[in-house]
């Protein structure tokens, strides 16, 4: 393939912007708060299944404490009804009397024990409240850094995207002024050598994959026409000439 010399200069023109592209592509997706974030998601998901946990156990808590509530309000009331019956004396009988004072025993008995039921429960849902309101000051302040790193995450973006699309524009412009076969051979060589498709030979050395060129490579260089596209004979990118050469 021949090229004008000129038209193979502007190849690394070319190399060095998709360098650069890849530079910011590389760097995008290196960003610290990347792992910032899916570190701090992960902790929240964590913290919102522990509070769900608390809050369901604090909402049971409730329905219990008003089942038992309930359950004490009415050993209440047949309490005070007996102790009503007892005290208007319609009971006369010593065996009925005795019974029912028995029975108002056995609720104020029964009352206090479901009353210290109450208060257990009363207990058991105070502590999970505190549960609650703990765990959403964790997850908001969670949410709040997360907030925090995507902000900084996207502003990075911003300024990365818009270099490359500064970057792009001046490639599509220089791009355009190189012949296409030698444009076509540069982006297949580039896809297959890791991004590289064209290298300056400087001191007589490839820049693509560094190694000198022997005596006999290099005087193959000095022997081929200024419109030749040479190709490295080991790395076989496009070998561009320049004033700094060595030849």
């Amino acid at each position: 393939m021949n090229a004008a010399p000129a038209d193979q200069i502007r190849l690394l023109d070319v190399q060095a912007l998709d360098a650069r592209l890849q530079q910011l592509a590389h760097k995008r997706r290196s960003l610290p708060e990347h792992a910032e974030i899916e570190s701090l998601n992960k902790d929240l998901t964590q913290l919102r299944d522990l509070l769900v946990a608390a809050q369901t156990e604090e909402s049971d808590c409730a329905r219990e404490q008003i089942k038992a509530e309930q359950d004490v309000d009415q050993v209440r009331q047949r309490a005070a009804r007996d102790q009503k019956r007892l005290d208007s004396g319609a009971v006369s009988s010593p065996k009925d009397l005795e019974n029912l004072q028995r029975e108002i025993t056995s609720l104020a008995k029964r009352q206090g024990d479901l009353e210290d039921v109450v208060l257990e429960v009363m207990e058991r849902r105070e502590s999970a409240q505190e549960r609650v309101a703990e765990l959403t000051e964790r997850v908001s302040s969670v949410q709040s850094k997360i907030d925090d790193a995507t902000a900084r995450r996207d502003a990075a973006f911003e300024s990365f995207d818009g270099e490359a699309a500064t970057v792009t524009k001046e490639r599509e412009v220089i791009a355009g002024t190189i012949p296409a076969d030698l444009l076509k051979l540069y982006d297949k060589l580039r896809e297959q050598q890791g991004g590289v498709g064209a290298a300056r030979l400087y001191q007589r050395r490839c820049e693509g994959c560094r190694l000198e060129l022997n005596i006999t490579e290099v005087n193959d260089v000095k022997a081929a026409s200024p419109d030749t596209v040479l190709r490295c004979e080991n790395c076989r990118r496009i070998l561009v000439r320049t004033s700094e050469s060595g030849l």
